[in-house]
């Protein structure tokens, strides 16, 4: 697993842009963190790489926003409402999660895979499709430690 450290939300954004450049459609990035760690700031960033310029939001009430306008569309799931793998399905939120038809970035990734974030378990899980598994964790105010690896075809 590699492992970086963000010193700013502007060093958020940037390694999101750098994902979001790098993206091919079918890419599920699963999101790990804390509230507050910087999750929805990563996001922003991947949106920003697929060359989306609509403003980005946490989906917490709309537990998808889907984007269309970039390079690849952007699904953005917030699961945090959430709490079993039963209860995602049921509100239709499955098919993001089963190579997408673009990318799709999932905050609170361990609600689907059931508390557990290991990329080898998604693997099963999401039907063997690409996957990054990303964990955020809050060093201080601004630093942010980034560790993620990445599993699938």
């Amino acid at each position: 697993m590699a492992t970086l450290t963000s010193r700013s939300p502007e060093e958020t954004l940037a390694l999101g842009e750098a994902w979001g450049r790098a993206a091919t459609r079918g890419l599920v990035i699963g999101l790990s963190g804390e509230l507050g760690a910087g999750k929805t700031q990563l996001v922003k960033g991947v949106a920003r790489g697929l060359g989306i310029t609509a403003r980005v939001t946490s989906p917490s009430f709309a537990l998808v926003n889907v984007y269309r306008e970039g390079r690849l569309p952007l699904f953005h799931l917030d699961l945090y409402r959430l709490d079993t793998p039963e209860q995602i399905i049921a509100a239709g939120l499955e098919e993001y999660l089963f190579n997408p038809d673009g990318v799709a970035v999932v905050e609170w990734i361990e609600r689907w895979t059931g508390g557990q974030v290991q990329s080898s378990r998604f693997k099963v899980q999401s039907g063997g499709g690409r996957f990054r598994r990303v964990v955020i964790e809050a060093v201080s105010e601004t630093e942010r430690r980034i560790s993620y690896e990445d599993s699938g075809t």
